[in-house]
């Protein structure tokens, strides 16, 4: 196996949008919403056997995640983790982590994934990604993988093709963030946009130079500090410098703005499981499209829910059309799902009112 090629995994997030099964000590990313005896963190890891050896996989979280890291995945070493002492969304922490392994191997490609992606057909994944850093290996080039939209979706980005470059790359035209439902639609009906995997290749020399010329408020921090990359004062540089990053995303630093950017489309069965329709849409639906998570519920007239319990709770239900039954812990979300996109907002809400104690 190719020992340039490294896997950064983002595992630093608290998922909101899944609350309240995902809340702050122990995000989504930790939890196993489809009863395999493993996570959706662990279930990223798994998919990367055969891509980039072991040793070259890189987590990137907050700090208060380490334990359950080392928990769930015992494999990986301390020096394989590393723990942001602030949230500052991906820009910065992926240029820690380019600058990071930069250090260690001059030569490096990196791929950089999401821990809470669902990928059914793991063989077809793994070929592109093989194929993407193929495609990287001899390219000052930047690769996101697009995929073909299903649906007018509005809480994801979209890339519009451009150019053919080889096989299924192509230049990039356009990055479009989160349109409203009709922009959606034309998109869906065009056949020229795809969804944004939030899944990259590049070498760690392309990102840095990258980040530098579109970002350079990010780059400008990691730069300051090159010498101690790669040695025992990596950490207390990062400690002591990282919250002056601005809080930024990789696709508003760098992938809307670099002229050597590039998508490979792909099928392989994707779906980020970021929102309570995303687990109803890929679970298995009894013959009224009732999914029960795990749990026990009886429900009446009741179709098209999601009901979700942690412990021995049972719930009986009548007449519920299309919503989302959450009940874990302390906190009941009883919310339609054609709502999902409002749960940020109602989180937001419980915070102000409520503080932190049910998130």
């Amino acid at each position: 196996m190719n020992s340039n090629r490294y896997c950064v995994i983002m595992c630093g997030g608290v998922g909101s949008r899944f609350w309240p099964f995902s809340k702050a000590a122990r995000p989504k990313q930790f939890i196993d919403f489809f009863g395999t005896g493993r996570s959706l963190l662990q279930m990223a890891f798994d998919r990367l056997q055969g891509i980039v050896p072991t040793e070259n996989i890189i987590l990137l979280t907050n700090e208060s995640y380490g334990s359950l890291i080392k928990e769930q995945l015992p494999e990986l070493s301390s020096s394989q983790i590393l723990m942001e002492p602030a949230r500052r969304n991906t820009a910065p922490c992926i240029a820690w982590a380019a600058h990071h392994i930069q250090a260690i191997n001059p030569e490096a490609l990196m791929m950089v994934a999401p821990s809470d992606h669902l990928i059914i057909n793991e063989e077809k994944f793994k070929r592109s990604a093989i194929n993407a850093f193929n495609f990287i290996e001899t390219r000052d080039a930047l690769v996101t993988m697009g995929i073909k939209p299903t649906r007018p979706e509005t809480g994801y980005g979209y890339i519009q093709v451009g150019e053919p470059v080889e096989g299924n790359f192509s230049k990039v035209k356009t990055f479009t963030e989160k349109p409203d439902e009709d922009l959606a639609r034309v998109f869906l009906k065009s056949g020229e946009f795809f969804w944004n995997s939030g899944m990259f290749f590049w070498s760690a020399g392309s990102i840095i130079k990258a980040l530098d010329n579109c970002a350079p408020e990010v780059n400008a921090v990691f730069e300051q500090g090159r010498e101690y990359f790669g040695t025992d004062q990596e950490v207390e540089y990062i400690n002591a410098n990282f919250q002056a990053c601005p809080s930024i995303s990789i696709d508003f630093a760098v992938m809307e703005k670099a002229p050597n950017v590039y998508v490979e489309t792909v099928e392989f069965g994707w779906n980020d499981l970021g929102t309570w329709r995303s687990l109803y849409d890929h679970s298995p639906k009894n013959s009224e499209g009732n999914v029960t998570q795990q749990c026990k519920a009886l429900m009446f007239n009741s179709h098209n829910n999601i009901v979700a319990v942690k412990g021995d709770k049972l719930v009986v239900a009548s007449g519920l059309e299309g919503y989302i039954v959450a009940d874990v812990d302390d906190a009941l979300l009883i919310v339609p799902l054609d709502e999902e996109q409002k749960i940020k907002t109602y989180v937001n809400e419980v915070k102000s009112k409520f503080g932190d104690k049910f998130l």
